[in-house]
């Protein structure tokens, strides 16, 4: 097992991840109408050419960073297009409430795989704190409201369900490929371009965007679809997996924050306990963690 002040410093990288994440929804609400396989297009092109970026800054014959085991490229394609493609179909097949509630269930769901790394303890405290930070979550998807699930829209919810096990089950096995540098994620997110590309022409009309529109895109590319999916691949691989799983939850809580200092959400007692939830859930996650840091 690797020494807890190792795994501080990639736990710190990965969650920069989780903080770029956070301002997803202010940007994606400034990006306009783009419809969301172009905008994804659009950011991951932006993403790839960070990774090209640094490609030529590490040097050498820029190809030789494309050439990496085939499960390896199965692994982050399915992740990175997998996840964006079947959160997209959940969204166009069930209610956003439901379908983003069981979408959440992602950073569970990295806790619990996590047992099955080699090296790796689930205890009581981590489950309970990620449940917490599950329930936080749900409470700011729903806005406390009461919502039933109904079985004419299966095919949303599974798509949904699908997205949560694709995301989770990539960033748990992230861990298996730990030799497999960072700078890799760059040809990911340029296989992720091109698929959203063909997407886009197959099932959108394209949507120009206008003004502060192009900022937010670049925005996003740079950003929470960027440079938070490098981030993040390097806390899987080389951090705390379960702790940053259960931190995962506090995006969602960080984004409503961001949306209600910037007018575009009011505070509410459901904001303040889902409040409590996520960031008590993610302190008991990590509690064993910080303590012998």
């Amino acid at each position: 097992m690797m020494n807890r002040k190792s795994l501080m410093n990639p736990t710190l990288i990965g969650f920069s991840a989780i903080l770029m994440w956070s301002t997803l929804a202010l940007l994606t609400t400034l990006s306009g109408s783009v419809p969301p396989f172009q905008l994804t297009a659009m950011c991951f092109s932006i993403a790839f050419l960070l990774g090209v970026a640094l490609w030529i800054k590490q040097g050498g014959n820029i190809l030789h960073h494309l050439r990496l085991p085939y499960a390896a490229w199965m692994l982050g394609v399915i992740g990175l297009f997998g996840y964006h493609f079947f959160y997209f179909m959940a969204l166009s097949h069930a209610p956003a409430v439901e379908a983003s509630l069981i979408a959440y269930l992602w950073p569970l769901l990295i806790v619990l795989f996590s047992a099955l790394l080699p090296g790796e303890r689930l205890r009581w405290f981590h489950v309970a704190g990620a449940i917490a930070g599950f329930v936080g979550a749900a409470l700011l998807v729903t806005k406390g409201e009461a919502f039933a699930f109904n079985l004419q829209y299966s095919l949303g919810y599974a798509s949904a369900l699908l997205c949560a096990v694709i995301w989770s089950s990539y960033s748990v096995l992230s861990r298996r490929f730990g030799s497999i540098p960072t700078n890799a994620v760059g040809g990911f997110c340029g296989v992720t371009a091109v698929l959203a590309w063909i997407c886009h022409a197959v099932f959108e009309t394209t949507v120009f965007p206008v003004g502060g529109e192009v900022l937010a895109i670049l925005c996003l590319g740079i950003g929470p679809l960027g440079l938070a999916f490098f981030t993040w691949d390097y806390g899987v691989k080389h951090g705390n997996i379960k702790v940053l799983g259960a931190l995962s939850y506090t995006a969602p809580l960080l984004s409503t924050l961001l949306l209600v200092v910037c007018g575009l959400a009011t505070a509410s007692w459901v904001l303040g306990i889902a409040c409590l939830l996520i960031v008590g859930g993610a302190v008991l996650a990590a509690g064993d963690f910080l303590n012998k840091t």
